[in-house]
């Protein structure tokens, strides 16, 4: 199921990439749910593009991302679902591999991959780490998730049954799905293959990018921090926070130097500062803003490639 909005100029490409290993009609649904984009042809890209295999809906008005995740799944008709942005890529062999550990480990709620993270033009910046080094059931899950945010939609496939017991997406719109990985995995088992199967792409034009010049990213994490606390055994709660808290304090800081170094949005990069600062303080931090500001100072804006998603 692959949500849209104003991503036409990647949409192609997404889902070139899902027809390339797709299963038969009978056994995979291919289905585009468009919030209505209104940057192109939507429907017209999905029928050039998908010669009849992949199903186009669109919705009666927008209703956000939230919703759009949810009429997906609702949508949906198999036992497996795969949320797959109109924006993100899945590489040959996900699928196969997917299938493979639902069968291997038929308890499991959902499972994921390690994934790349790839820029505008779909060149690779950088890989994420990987969280076991063989495939299997991912051990101490709901505590390793529930510490920062380790999964993208495009990695993992979750069960029907799962997302019905369970329910859909809500509460923010930056960090949503981080709360319902750690949701499943407070109820199932989670697998994980360190693979490489999916690429997660980085551009400003995002839903994700568009929050940062606000710190609503910080924001909305912070609640996602305090909605994870309901899932955690009282023993680990205050260390989980504290974590979460440090982790997505120095994860501002490398925002506000992309949000300086990509775009020269000083302002944003100051409002990034100021709430990292509002959630932790440490030495490396004073160190790591003291070197943006006198750059920002010197108006040194050669970019430097940084991480931008946690």
């Amino acid at each position: 199921m692959i949500p849209v909005y104003n991503c036409a100029g990647f949409l192609a490409e997404t889902l070139e990439a899902v027809l390339a290993q797709a299963l038969p009609m009978q056994q995979m649904q291919i289905e585009v749910v468009d919030d209505c984009s209104t940057d192109a042809d939507v429907a017209g890209l999905v029928k050039q593009i998908g010669h009849g295999r992949v199903g186009y809906y669109r919705q009666p008005e927008n209703i956000g991302s939230l919703r759009n995740f949810e009429t997906c799944i609702n949508r949906a008709t198999g036992e497996l679902i795969h949320l797959l942005h109109g924006d993100d890529l899945v590489k040959p062999g996900y699928y196969a591999q997917m299938q493979q550990l639902f069968d291997t480990y038929p308890s499991i709620g959902a499972a994921f991959c390690r994934y790349a993270y790839i820029g505008q033009s779909g060149k690779t910046l950088y890989l994420r780490d990987a969280e076991m080094k063989q495939p299997g059931i991912l051990e101490h899950a709901l505590l390793k998730l529930a510490e920062r945010q380790r999964v993208q939609f495009c990695t993992i496939t979750v069960k029907r049954a799962v997302y019905e017991k369970l329910g859909a997406f809500y509460g923010v719109n930056y960090g949503e799905d981080w709360e319902m990985w750690v949701r499943i995995a407070s109820h199932y088992p989670i697998a994980y293959d360190p693979a490489i199967l999916a690429a997660y792409r980085l551009h400003f034009s995002s839903i994700s990018g568009q929050s940062y010049s606000t710190a609503k990213n910080l924001k909305d994490l912070q609640w996602v921090m305090q909605a994870i606390q309901q899932y955690l055994p009282e023993t680990e709660k205050q260390r989980i926070y504290n974590r979460s808290m440090k982790f997505y304090a120095h994860y501002g800081i490398k925002i506000a130097n992309d949000l300086w170094y990509g775009l020269k949005n000083k302002q944003g990069a100051r409002t990034q500062v100021q709430e990292a600062l509002r959630m932790h303080r440490d030495g490396l931090m004073y160190w790591k803003i003291a070197k943006l500001y006198t750059k920002m100072a010197l108006n040194i804006t050669a970019f430097i490639p940084r991480r931008t998603r946690n």
